[in-house]
């Protein structure tokens, strides 16, 4: 126990917040509830200045709230941390579960030191990030109003036969479809005019996003990235974006289990179980770096639009990607020979990606502390 600290545990909910001060040497937190308003949260940092002994210290759960509670906090001189809620310890055998019950628990096993802080983003670095997911948002519109459009011509046993959908072929032969019934009609226009409108917007996002890129916080990095196949100003900005301050992990491993690219495991005594992977962590980058692991089943080459992409590049950023090249091809055939299934081997590919990202841009991330 931390003599003079006084430890504050927070349940924070859209428009309340139930605190639990947990004062030095007590066993007893005081408890009571605010109003999740600036002027409210501005009176409890007064309080807890007052009614706090020596250093005070605040956390709460990461969750929809977001961090504008840490900040506000923070700005007035007190430290708040928030915290990773996947990582809190839990007894099997609660069953009662209520607001104060969840701040007092916080502030006790912050007091002991097993809760795991999160790293929060800049507000800058969140504006980014937000813009990468708000891309992500709008794709998988675009991808449902497609299914939307396609099923429906299915139902009315209209099929495209001569090549890939939404190529210009596609949509002449969408264009030149003639309708019996002014209802088909009307719904055909509505979810074509749907997935006309989400294009322009997934067109207008990517260009807002690539002229983030642009920007001196991004650039670098993001053109670094670049030099690896299937890996292009996109993925690499939300790879950057979803990372902010990358120079916390300090080995690949970290990263990859950040990632969630790591086997999960449940081992005991002399028996050892593996299974599939843990899926923690950040679910935005995995997703990003097994699409792009899709690219290494190729031998390797280096494309016009990839030696592109490298001029100007430094040479050791360009030998790391080319030596992922050759490894990533060669693991991913080797697990395929070995009778792996193609999703697992494209995702074991994607765990070693994540390596061999982190040996380009962790030096970088040092040098710039």
């Amino acid at each position: 126990m931390s003599e003079g600290i006084t430890y504050v545990g927070m349940d924070a909910h859209k428009k309340s917040i139930t605190v639990a001060m947990l004062l030095p040497g007590e066993e007893t937190s005081s408890l009571w509830e605010l109003r999740n308003e600036a002027k409210a949260i501005r009176s409890l940092t007064r309080k807890l200045k007052r009614e706090g002994p020596g250093e005070v210290v605040c956390c709460y759960e990461a969750g929809p709230c977001g961090y504008a509670l840490q900040r506000e906090i923070q700005g007035r001189g007190i430290r708040c941390m928030v915290v990773a809620p996947s990582l809190i310890p839990r007894k099997p055998g609660e069953r009662i579960k209520t607001d104060k019950r969840d701040a007092d628990k916080l502030a006790k096993l912050l007091r002991a030191g097993m809760l795991t802080e999160v790293s929060p983003p800049t507000s800058e670095e969140e504006a980014v990030r937000d813009l990468c997911r708000c891309r992500e948002d709008a794709k998988e519109d675009l991808e449902r109003a497609r299914h939307r459009l396609v099923k429906m011509l299915l139902r009315r046993g209209l099929i495209y036969g001569q090549g890939r959908a939404w190529t210009k072929g596609h949509r002449n032969w969408l264009r030149n479809i003639e309708w019996d019934f002014d209802a088909d009609r009307a719904v055909f226009n509505d979810y074509l005019y749907a997935i006309e409108q989400l294009e322009e917007r997934l067109k207008g996002l990517t260009e807002k996003l690539e002229a983030e890129a642009k920007q001196p916080a991004y650039a670098e990095p993001v053109a670094q990235l670049r030099c690896f196949r299937g890996i292009d100003t996109v993925t690499a900005i939300t790879i950057v974006a979803e990372l902010h301050g990358f120079g916390r992990f300090t080995s690949p491993r970290e990263l990859m289990a950040y990632l969630g690219l790591v086997p999960s495991e449940h081992s005991s005594g002399g028996t050892e179980r593996r299974g599939a992977i843990t899926k923690a962590g950040n679910g935005h980058v995995r997703r990003v770096l097994v699409e792009a692991s899709w690219h290494y089943r190729h031998r390797p080459a280096v494309g016009v639009k990839l030696r592109k992409r490298r001029e100007g590049q430094d040479e050791k950023v360009i030998a790391i990607a080319d030596r992922a090249q050759q490894r990533l091809y060669r693991r991913y055939w080797h697990f395929v020979a070995r009778g792996k299934e193609v999703n697992k081997a494209v995702t074991a590919v994607a765990r070693e990606l994540a390596g061999f990202i982190w040996a380009v841009l962790f030096p970088q991330a040092c040098a710039s502390q």
